[in-house]
């Protein structure tokens, strides 16, 4: 139930109220949000060459912007988690999104590597804390029985960013600059922090997540291999999607307007793919989350072989495969310990962000020393690994969480 409709001691239990549109609107804030951080968080993909022209710098190194905040983020958001304490979330919601404004201005404004960098370590404070929190405040927002689509809508943030944000981000680059991609994204998380300022009631904190529960998670075993198979999986594809743009305007030979389109079609069936997986996913997890993955791999290793039409139509492909992704590894993350959701919650976000770290991180390593399609091939063979890590599993239907020992 909503914090501000409290119920005296005494009192009989009356029909629960129907949220408010002021309470849908506090939802709305935290998705606008939720859009903000994960447009800033994937921008320097679409605008990588240009920054890295900018600021002299390599297309490998310059991958560090993804990497720098998937990094920190791994390591703040179970950190928030358990030392936020007994700090009000609407406080600290609001503490977060500020410092995503402060982030992407450091950003648009950074002379050198060092100052992006920094600019960029900030923004993975806040985005850790951010998703560390902002699911947990959405069941809060409005009454019980509507918690799940209040949940449903913040996640949509994710999606519109991966379809709208990205590509509106390199649009803005080639009308403009890099830094003016930059800038608009602190505008937008400074729009974020002003509907959440006017719509957010105050969220006193409740009991969150206890350090012997994370303990207790890491201990099992299933969880711990299903944590490994999230990584493989998201490092699989951002080893390579984070190079995408030299790839499609080196080697592919597109132009800027034409690389836009593309980022813009592979968020389009990325998002369709989403919805049209969610049943799948849901009756044949094992099934659905490997066929995606092979489809993902089939992509990258055809894109180097491609040119003109097949290279779009191999990454709209790709695109299809790493829409379903992100539902399958975290229902799969849910499924392993359903007796400790806060910690399950805890690990999606920071092995996720290791993922998205370390895949960068080393697809750029071979994007200097071996050029960029070799970013492809690594993406696949860490998908291979994924892939095997999955049929550790088994392919029948045996449960993935371990059977309860006490």
């Amino acid at each position: 139930m909503n914090d501000r409709h409290a119920i005296p001691a005494g009192v009989a239990l009356a029909p629960t109220p129907a949220s408010s549109w002021h309470d849908w609107l506090s939802v709305f804030s935290v998705a606008l949000g939720a859009f903000a951080f994960v447009t800033t968080e994937y921008l320097p993909v679409g605008i990588l060459p240009q920054i890295a022209n900018s600021l002299a710098i390599t297309d490998g190194v310059a991958g560090l912007m993804v990497t720098v905040p998937g990094i920190v983020a791994a390591v703040s958001a179970p950190a928030i988690m358990l030392g936020a304490g007994r700090m009000n979330r609407r406080h600290l919601l609001l503490l977060l999104t500020l410092l995503q404004v402060a982030a992407n201005l450091i950003s648009a404004f950074a002379p050198s590597l060092l100052v992006m960098l920094l600019g960029r370590a900030l923004l993975g404070v806040a985005l850790g804390g951010f998703w560390a929190v902002a699911i947990a405040v959405a069941a809060r927002l409005v009454n019980e029985s509507k918690a799940a689509k209040a949940t449903a809508l913040i996640f949509a943030g994710i999606t519109l960013a991966t379809v709208f944000g990205v590509p509106f981000g390199t649009f803005l680059s080639t009308l403009f600059s890099w830094r003016v991609s930059f800038a608009v994204a602190a505008g937008l998380a400074l729009l974020a922090l002003i509907a959440q300022g006017l719509t957010l009631p105050s969220l006193p904190s409740r009991e969150g997540l206890r350090l012997r529960a994370l303990l207790e998670f890491l201990a099992r075993r299933n969880a711990r291999r299903s944590m490994l198979l999230l990584a493989l999986v998201v490092a699989a594809h951002f080893s390579a999607y984070t190079y995408i743009a030299p790839f499609l305007g080196r080697e592919a030979g597109f132009s800027a307007s034409a690389i836009t389109s593309v980022l813009l079609g592979f968020g389009l069936v990325g998002m369709l793919a989403n919805f049209a997986m969610a049943s799948g996913v849901a009756r044949h997890l094992r099934l659905s989350l490997g066929a995606v993955v092979v489809l993902m791999i089939i992509a990258q290793l055809a894109l180097p072989q491609l040119q003109g039409a097949g290279v779009v139509l191999a990454v709209l492909i790709w695109g299809i495969a790493y829409g379903a992704i992100p539902l399958g590894v975290s229902t799969w993350m849910q499924l392993t310990s359903p007796q400790l959701p806060e910690a399950s919650s805890a690990m999606l976000v920071t092995m996720f962000q290791v993922a998205i770290a370390s895949g960068s991180l080393f697809g750029g390593l071979m994007v200097d020393h071996h050029g960029v399609p070799s970013a492809l091939w690594l993406g696949a063979g860490i998908g291979v690994l994924g892939l095997a890590v999955m049929l550790s599993f088994g392919i029948g239907k045996a449960p993935i969480a371990e059977a309860l020992q006490r």
